[in-house]
């Protein structure tokens, strides 16, 4: 079952002036669209080009955002096809990884913080020791 959103980029906010990089703010705007039910499983993304046209930037920033939702299991690329949502109940161990997610959303916050990756990953492992 496919299903079409008519216009998914009037539900994507992307703040220029924010300090967040605007794919973290694309990847973070369908994250959040997904989890909601704003976009059910199965929704056709546009694709990288149209969306990054109607968002105003660059395809490689929406590129990146697209690999990101996809390597958290968020989305799903089927070649040229195109991008769609995944269903959560059909995703490995019946759901998504959070743990995955959350180490993302870490991440970002960390990037537009300024913070090194190694500073990031001493700054976790002290958190999880004091657990």
């Amino acid at each position: 079952m496919m299903v079409s959103v008519t216009d998914p980029v009037t539900l994507i906010d992307v703040d220029p002036s924010s300090s967040v990089a605007p794919y973290e703010q694309v990847r973070a705007s369908v994250t959040a669209l997904v989890r909601s039910g704003a976009l059910a499983p199965h929704t056709r993304l546009p694709a990288v080009r149209r969306l990054a046209v109607d968002l105003g930037l660059a395809a490689n920033t929406v590129a990146r955002a697209y690999r990101e939702l996809e390597a958290a299991g968020v989305v799903e690329t089927r070649g040229r096809l195109g991008t769609f949502v995944v269903d959560p109940s059909a995703a490995e161990g019946g759901g998504r990884d959070e743990a995955r997610e959350a180490a993302r959303e870490y991440a970002a916050r960390m990037r537009s913080l300024g913070v090194s990756p190694e500073r990031a990953v001493d700054l976790a492992r002290a958190a999880l020791a004091d657990g």
